[in-house]
């Protein structure tokens, strides 16, 4: 795809993850759309790289979504998503006093993340489906933000788990929904990234955080996900996949 003549939006787009990728696909010539619930941030980003715009909103709310869809078809023609938004609060099924997890905290988190993710694509995808295909046949990219916690989640970690679980069980599905429309799907599954909210944390903490990563031994940087952001967009052949990014990580129960 000439990526220069294009559009595109990154939900979550303000934060370390997300505005790593907007600063990429930026210089890639593509006009980025920053979607995410901090506009402040989202418009401070854009005045900073000079193009691009920001709206901000849910990725649940469909207004909100159209909203971001819109501006960035106003732009270029829509030709890549990454979903990054997401997150959640930790906590065991049953506490140590035996109390069970509250449903709206699994519920919640399961919207957030796997929910809002197919919300965005759902609606991106009938964007892209109306391109005109390049030599390939291709329309548009989706490249969706799971976690290595979806293949082996950690003590607490059960509704953060289930929903990048579900986001790894959707790359293929996807995939194969949006192929005869020439649209690709994949997804990254980070492990332990250096955001600057992880790297606030106390020096003891980060630590142990990268105690069981193999090699490099250090929390991934934000820039290596926008470079695989890059590579999934810019390689018409990687489709329906999975991605680890983590150094050989494999989190341990605790």
């Amino acid at each position: 795809m000439e990526l220069s003549r294009l559009s595109a939006v990154v939900t979550g787009g303000a934060g370390g993850l997300g505005s790593a990728t907007v600063q990429r696909l930026t210089a890639l010539g593509l006009q980025v759309v920053v979607f995410d619930r901090a506009l402040e941030a989202g418009e401070a980003l854009v005045a900073e790289l000079g193009s691009g715009a920001a709206v901000g909103g849910d990725v649940n709310d469909d207004a909100d979504v159209t909203a971001a869809l819109d501006r960035a078809v106003g732009l270029a023609p829509l030709g890549v998503l990454v979903n990054v938004a997401g997150g959640g609060a930790g906590g065991r099924t049953l506490s140590r006093d035996n109390t069970p997890m509250p449903m709206e905290a699994f519920r919640g988190t399961l919207e957030l993340n796997a929910v809002g993710t197919f919300n965005v694509t759902r609606l991106a995808a009938a964007r892209m489906a109306t391109n005109e295909p390049d030599e390939t046949g291709q329309r548009g990219v989706v490249v969706n933000t799971a976690s290595i916690a979806g293949y082996e989640g950690q003590t607490g970690q059960v509704a953060y788990a289930a929903a990048k679980a579900a986001i790894l069980g959707m790359s293929l599905p996807l995939a194969r929904d949006l192929a005869p429309l020439g649209i690709r799907v994949c997804a990254i599954a980070p492990g332990t990234m250096g955001t600057p909210l992880m790297q606030s944390a106390p020096e003891e903490l980060k630590a142990k955080l990268v105690e069981n990563i193999v090699f490099p031994r250090r929390m991934g940087e934000p820039e290596e996900f926008a470079r695989l952001v890059e590579s999934i967009v810019t390689n018409p052949y990687l489709n329906g996949e999975n991605i680890r990014l983590d150094g050989a990580l494999r989190f341990p129960p605790k």
